[in-house]
């Protein structure tokens, strides 16, 4: 069926600003991902998954500009021991970067596989990122795909000693960058990847993870800083048997932040937790969009999202659960709430369960609402300032979602830095 006229014209001037990679074991992965663009077509505000969010920004031709912010705090993750990954509007800096190499962990660079034949990500590379295109069509995916110039292709083979931190810099006003990783988790491997920074006025993500039966993979993330960037983030997970993932992301800045998470549990006793927390004020608006699969019997899904919006701004929340026919036992838990501060803000949720399977414990919740004037009113009573009281009970708001992270010290590190927006913004 052919495209309507304007999404056919958007789709084309988009496309007609971008040059495909050639050569290398990729080269038909990309070539599969553009004939997706060019069926599909870019989002627009008649798709059903982009009602509550105008992708307008994200699609058009031009890149919006992003005024580049610089302040006098260190940057996040930057007390912990970890293995530095940088790239300054999507090129990789290799002098800011650590040496890749560390044990039990592969790292290469997805520019290099243009000049390779044979590499263990061309059986990987876009192959879960078409998996995720139904039953909801992901466009802006598979555009990633087919044009991401750089990323990295990680291998973990068994665990190593310290995260692996992703660091994305931005350096210019009008950068427009698309990264796209590939990770692969062998069994019994473990490891803990790490991700921030703005990385450009507009960027485009894809991380495609794979993990095989009885690996496991931790995601803490970061977005925040520039507040006039806009993003759209993709991340496509594989769990085999009684393997684990367990994702979260912090974000207190932006214009317009859009993550989606395409999650499909295909071996028995798998866990796949994802979770998410954010503060913003003003002009803000953003989205989080989760599809959990569940293909497999007695696995663990949750889904806990927590959004802290004033001032007008805008949360967005969809997120289902899929149990297919023989999936028993499942247990899938999803909230989503968020605590606006004025009347000018708004949050808007789509929740969803689908089920084909009859022995399962699945639930969805989602709630918007005010602070607790009665416990506002028990600080205050007690000499607490009435900004400290308030900083205090939407910092116990967002607990839930917090919580999610397994290592403490890289939660008190992101409720410290939480503490510090709130403060500042008074």
């Amino acid at each position: 069926m052919a495209l309507p006229e304007l999404k056919q014209t958007a789709t084309e001037a988009r496309l007609a600003t971008l040059s495909l990679p050639e050569g290398g074991c990729l080269e038909a992965a990309r070539a599969a991902a553009l004939s997706r663009v060019q069926t599909l077509g870019l989002p627009d505000r008649r798709d059903e998954y982009w009602k509550y969010t105008r992708p307008d920004t994200l699609v058009t031709a031009d890149t919006p500009s992003a005024e580049v912010f610089t302040s006098g705090e260190t940057m996040i993750f930057g007390d912990f021991d970890r293995l530095k990954v940088v790239f300054v509007d999507g090129v990789f800096d290799a002098e800011a970067s650590d040496d890749l190499s560390l044990e039990g962990i592969e790292i290469d660079r997805l520019a290099e596989l243009s000049a390779k034949d044979i590499h263990w990500a061309k059986d990987l590379y876009g192959v879960l990122e078409a998996r995720g295109q139904t039953p909801v069509a992901r466009p802006l995916a598979s555009l990633n795909t087919a044009f991401a110039s750089d990323g990295v292709v990680i291998h973990v083979t068994g665990k190593p000693s310290k995260p692996i931190n992703l660091i994305y810099k931005h350096g210019t006003a009008t950068s427009d960058v698309m990264l796209h990783h590939v990770i692969r988790v062998e069994s019994g491997a473990e490891a803990t990847i790490l991700e921030n920074g703005p990385a450009a006025s507009r960027f485009n993500k894809v991380t495609e993870i794979d993990i095989a039966d009885g690996g496991t993979l931790h995601h803490v993330r970061a977005q925040g800083r520039d507040h006039e960037r806009r993003a759209a983030t993709h991340m496509f997970t594989r769990l085999g048997t009684e393997s684990v993932f367990k994702s979260f992301t912090l974000t207190v800045n932006g214009v317009l932040t859009r993550n989606e998470q395409v999650i499909e549990l295909t071996g028995d006793d798998a866990v796949a937790h994802v979770a998410g927390a954010c503060v913003g004020d003003g002009d803000f608006h953003h989205d989080d969009t989760v599809f959990i699969t569940h293909d497999a019997v007695n696995c663990e899904s949750r889904q806990v999202f927590k959004k802290v919006l004033r001032n007008g701004a805008t949360g967005v929340f969809q997120g289902k659960i899929l149990v297919k026919e023989g999936a028993q036992k499942t247990d899938g838990y999803q909230i989503s709430q968020s605590l606006l501060l004025d009347d000018d803000s708004q949050f808007l949720a789509k929740p969803e369960l689908e089920i084909y399977a009859d022995d399962v414990a699945c639930s969805h919740g989602s709630t918007s609402g005010a602070i607790d004037e009665d416990a506002l009113f028990y600080l205050r009573s007690r000499g607490v300032p009435h900004a400290d009281a308030t900083d205090l009970l939407t910092l116990s708001f967002l607990a839930e979602a917090v919580e999610e992270i397994e290592d403490e010290a890289i939660a008190e590190e992101l409720v410290t830095r939480l503490e510090s927006w709130l403060a500042r913004r008074r």
